[in-house]
């Protein structure tokens, strides 16, 4: 019971860690979320979504996935205690995303033009494409940086790049927006992805190693099975991103820029915000769980604890989400954007079995099986793009919320009975109970918004989430023993 208490309070303390970096950076991306819908509006939006979009999937292409594979090596070899090896790991890791970003800068430079026909439907934007090519060498020699400080589990200074570089980014961006609008968006993207540079590196700096020479075949021999694998997850990566490239394309084909920004603004207030959650848990889930992926025993008790965890501390999210979203979307952009409301209401519930899954998913990768985790990615979006494709040619946007939603219940299905045939994995009793009950308020919120008017939905939904906020209050206590750390403090 120990034990147990003591890992569920590992889970909140890197949580609460990481849940203040994140509260500290939804704070900011409200403020810049708000700031772009007065200055740049739903088309400056769309603008930026497509360059971003665009230039992440040539990105998902080139960096074979060492910032996933990176953490692995690392935080097995400080499981470990092997100074030298940690050294030559993170001198291999800082090689090849060298090699890597250079690789995805040239192909989008030498594309520039391609790319702008093709996302634009004009040359407007090549020169936009040839200068935000810099991200991606920016982008891989940053993750690659963050790879080592979160193998390392050196959560605080991860925490403290994540604060400073949203705070850098939003000064430097409200001025340049303010003064220039539409023309600000490369300049401002060019820089946030390099002031993200500069701290990594500043905090990177910070970990003491051995300064040991690295032959080129070393930084092969120990790169190539980090290689194999990041490559493996990066064409998982690059599905993702292209699914998301070929909806926007549809979207914009379709409909216009307008739907294209209205759907990026819902995509990234149910996904972004809540996936903030989810990066702050994953900050020591992942490399706690690799380094109990050895163990199916110890792997199945990581995975339903943060299992657990993550529907507790969800739930209560949601279900604000689902109740006030007239409110929130007004709060972080305006009254242009309320064509978004019925998409979220089926996202909400999306991200809810969205929570079960990525905890189980992970598993694939901690073990090292990227080949059954392509496939599963494969087919996963395959049938998410189908079902975005055919949500919105039937519905609209509302159509991609509930084809959002039908694509992560599926996912769930899909990925349990992978990892329960493979490796025995079984979801507790416990996390039955938790799931089933919350999942019981989040559906009841459901029906509360679109029967009863909006007075008395909020009253209503008001007390639902009061009860969830209890629920997942108590059933933590139980867990890590909350009250009895409170009173001993």
């Amino acid at each position: 019971m120990t034990d147990s208490r003591s890992s569920y309070r590992q889970i909140l303390k890197s949580t609460s860690i990481f849940g203040g970096v994140q509260l500290f950076n939804i704070l900011i991306s409200i403020l810049k979320s708000k700031i772009l819908a007065l200055l740049v509006g739903p088309t400056g939006i769309g603008i930026i979504s497509l360059f971003t979009s665009t230039t992440g999937f040539v990105g998902g292409l080139t960096n074979f996935g060492l910032g996933i594979s990176g953490v692995k090596d690392i935080s097995i070899a400080n499981e470990q205690g092997d100074i030298s090896k940690i050294s030559k790991v993170i001198t291999v890791l800082g090689r090849w995303a060298l090699i890597t970003g250079l690789l995805g800068t040239v192909i989008v430079m030498a594309l520039s033009g391609w790319l702008s026909r093709v996302t634009f439907e004009n040359n407007q934007y090549t020169l936009g494409f040839i200068l935000v090519s810099a991200t991606l060498l920016f982008t891989q020699l940053n993750v690659s940086q963050l790879a080592v400080l979160q193998g390392m589990r050196k959560l605080q200074w991860l925490a403290k790049a994540n604060i400073i570089g949203s705070l850098l980014g939003l000064v430097v961006s409200v001025p340049l927006y303010y003064l220039y609008g539409k023309d600000a968006i490369v300049p401002v993207i060019v820089l946030s992805a390099f002031i993200s540079l500069l701290l990594s590196w500043f905090f990177t700096k910070k970990i003491k190693v051995h300064k040991l020479p690295v032959s080129r075949q070393e930084t092969w021999s120990i790169g190539k099975g980090m290689l194999l694998m990041g490559f493996l997850m990066s064409l998982s990566n690059l599905m993702v991103l292209g699914a998301s490239y070929i909806t926007r394309l549809f979207i914009q084909n379709e409909g216009g820029l307008v739907e294209v920004g209205l759907y990026s603004a819902g995509f990234m207030i149910i996904t972004t915000y809540t996936g903030l959650i989810f990066n702050a848990m994953s900050a020591d889930y992942f490399p706690r769980l690799s380094s109990v992926a050895n163990s199916n025993e110890e792997s199945k008790k990581a995975i339903n604890q943060q299992a657990e965890v993550a529907t507790l501390v969800l739930a209560p999210i949601l279900l604000f989400f689902l109740i006030f979203v007239e409110l929130v979307i007004l709060l972080l952009y305006s009254n242009q954007f309320m064509a978004i409301r019925e998409m979220m209401h089926w996202m909400v519930i999306g991200i809810f079995f969205k929570a079960a899954s990525w905890a189980v998913s992970l598993i694939l990768v901690a073990k090292g099986a990227s080949r059954h985790f392509f496939w599963s990615e494969l087919i996963a979006n395959i049938y998410m793009l189908a079902l975005n494709l055919a949500g919105f040619k039937l519905w609209g946007l509302t159509g991609l919320g509930v084809s959002f939603m039908a694509g992560y219940i599926i996912y769930l299905v899909q990925v349990y009975s992978i990892v329960k045939s493979k490796y025995a994995f079984r979801f507790d009793t416990e996390f039955y109970k938790i799931f089933g009950l919350n999942l019981a308020l989040i559906l009841t919120g459901f029906a509360l918004v679109k029967v009863l008017p909006p007075v008395y939905a909020y009253g209503i939904g008001f007390i639902l989430i009061c009860l969830s906020i209890w629920y997942s209050f108590i059933q933590l206590d139980k867990r890590m023993g909350i009250m009895a750390m409170i009173r001993k403090k």
